[in-house]
């Protein structure tokens, strides 16, 4: 090593927690962003079932559930492109400040109280998160080499950072939401208690404003990080029909066309609102992902890329299984937690989105312990695939608590700690899978892709909260149909993370391999 390089690693040891100092900026502004979603996500299922006359919408979980299952996916789903466009065109940096912009636009209006104004609110902030959210997580790969063992340990700081955000939001946006101490506020200064949902909207838009700043005055840590494609790359990127071949053009084609006469013709068979709910999802995340695997032949890739990316298939489909039960914390938990849990501590009676925060504060906790954990293994901590397993399997323990609590729920609401229990597990199970996760895309994303395979992960997240919303839609308030559902989400989330455990060992051969591949 170089007395210069040497001397550049000491200094990017004295930045953020002997980290690169770009990771501050992208803390923060992450931070900031993941206060505007998770403040809004808080309150978002809580209002589209609550009364009419209490200034909600008035939905049904059966319909309220669905469409925010197909919000949420969309949210996750769009990184895949914001991803391919920053790749190929604008850069991570350019991309991620456009979706900031549009994110926090979003936000406002949502803060509109018109359903016309809610439904623009909703699209606008799945756009911004798809400019944003899988380059800026790009950006923290770039920050490091591949070889790097502080890798996962910045993930997790850069995670924790999420969760801040995520903390403080659930109680700023929820008392303004649904706290009667702020419609009294309201009332007094004249105004209708029932604006009070939009008022915790606005503030998420708020926040995504304050992580622009952040942004904005940090960019001076981030040189050569998330820069846009050099001339060549953009003119292939401008030359991208001419590279693929013809069979490549007429396959996507025939994706796209498939895809359009599927939800049409649902549609036309059984009506707008079935195909908006149960298919469009479905078809878009089918179709997204066929995509990805057709445009991502562009980059000539090799038989050690194509190993990579089996690690990365068999990644995402236990992943999607993984959120499919996380995702429930915003929809069917949250739902249990307003209608059949006791929300009282120490004589104070609190809001159901309040125990959104739980999550976030537990992750603040833990999330430097496993930092730490990682580091101090070093090469001799589990395997991606390992790291997996634990978390599907401590996701499948919280579900077997909540089953159990929910049966009690016919005599009355239980307390607030069985959430609480949920949650601990739940979290556990995050931190093993989801920093993992994101380092693993970094680490094995071949050449120029990224970003793209950020969005991959991404997607992942997208399916599991669309199964999450679907499962929403069955909730009712009877202890036999909750237990029943909880319980089957738990066996599947169990029997998977058996399942992933087992082939851990074929998982890691062909990561090996592919290593092997690129070293000769």
């Amino acid at each position: 090593m170089s007395a210069i390089h040497d001397s550049a690693a000491k200094v990017e040891l004295k930045g953020f927690f002997g980290h690169p100092r770009g990771l501050s900026t992208l803390f923060f502004t992450e931070m900031w962003e993941r206060f505007s979603y998770y403040g809004m996500r808080a309150i978002l299922i809580l209002y589209m079932t609550a009364a009419v006359a209490n200034g909600g919408l008035g939905w049904d979980p059966s319909f309220a559930g669905p469409i925010f299952g197909l919000y949420a996916s969309s949210v996750y789903f769009l990184p895949l492109i914001g991803g391919w466009i920053a790749d190929r065109f604008i850069g991570a940096y350019r991309a991620t400040f456009i979706g900031g912009v549009i994110i926090m636009l979003g936000h406002f209006s949502l803060a509109v109280p018109t359903t016309t104004f809610f439904y623009l609110g909703l699209i606008l902030v799945a756009v911004g998160t798809g400019f944003l959210k899988s380059n800026i997580s790009a950006m923290v790969g770039d920050l490091y080499t591949k070889e790097d063992e502080r890798r996962d340990a910045g993930f997790s700081i850069f995670y924790m950072g999420i969760n801040i955000g995520a903390l403080v939001a659930p109680f700023v946006c929820g008392f303004l939401a649904q706290a009667p101490a702020f419609r009294s506020i309201l009332t007094s200064w004249g105004l209708d208690p029932n604006s009070s949902w939009h008022w915790g909207f606005a503030a998420a838009g708020v926040g995504m404003g304050l992580g622009l700043i952040q942004y904005i005055v940090g960019k001076r840590h981030l040189e050569r990080v998330g820069e846009p494609p050099d001339k060549q790359a953009r003119d292939e990127a401008g030359n991208l029909a001419n590279e693929m071949s013809r069979a490549y053009i007429v396959q996507i084609v025939g994706v796209t066309v498939a895809a359009v006469v599927i939800v049409a013709g649902s549609a036309y068979v059984y009506g707008t609102d079935f195909a908006l709910s149960y298919v469009l999802m479905p078809v878009v995340l089918v179709a997204g992902l066929l995509g990805v695997l057709l445009t991502g032949m562009q980059d000539k890739l090799t038989v050690a890329d194509w190993k990579r990316l089996g690690v990365i298939t068999v990644l995402f489909a236990f992943s999607t299984i993984f959120w499919m039960g996380f995702e429930q914390a915003a929809t069917s938990l949250n739902l249990f937690a307003e209608k059949l849990t006791e929300k009282t501590l120490f004589g104070w009676e609190f809001e159901a989105s309040y125990l959104q925060a739980a999550n976030p504060f537990l992750i603040i906790l833990l999330a430097p312990v496993f930092a730490w954990l990682w580091v101090f293994l070093g090469k001799r901590q589990p395997t991606d695939a390992v790291k997996f397993a634990f978390g599907l399997f401590f996701a499948g323990l919280g579900f077997v608590v909540i089953a159990y609590a929910a049966s009690f729920t016919d005599a009355g609401p239980v307390t607030f700690w069985w959430l609480i229990l949920v949650y601990l597990f739940h979290t556990i199970g995050e931190l093993c899978l989801s920093p993992v996760g994101l380092s693993s895309m970094t680490k094995l994303a071949p050449g120029r892709m990224v970003s793209l395979m950020l969005g991959v992960w991404f997607l992942s997240i997208s399916m599991g909260n669309y199964f999450a919303g679907m499962i929403a839609g069955e909730f009712e308030k009877k202890a036999s149909v909750l237990t029943g559902i909880f319980t089957n989400v738990a066996t599947i989330l169990i029997v998977a993370a058996v399942v992933l455990f087992a082939i851990s060992p074929l998982v890691k051969k062909l990561y090996l391999r592919s290593s092997e591949d690129v070293g000769q």
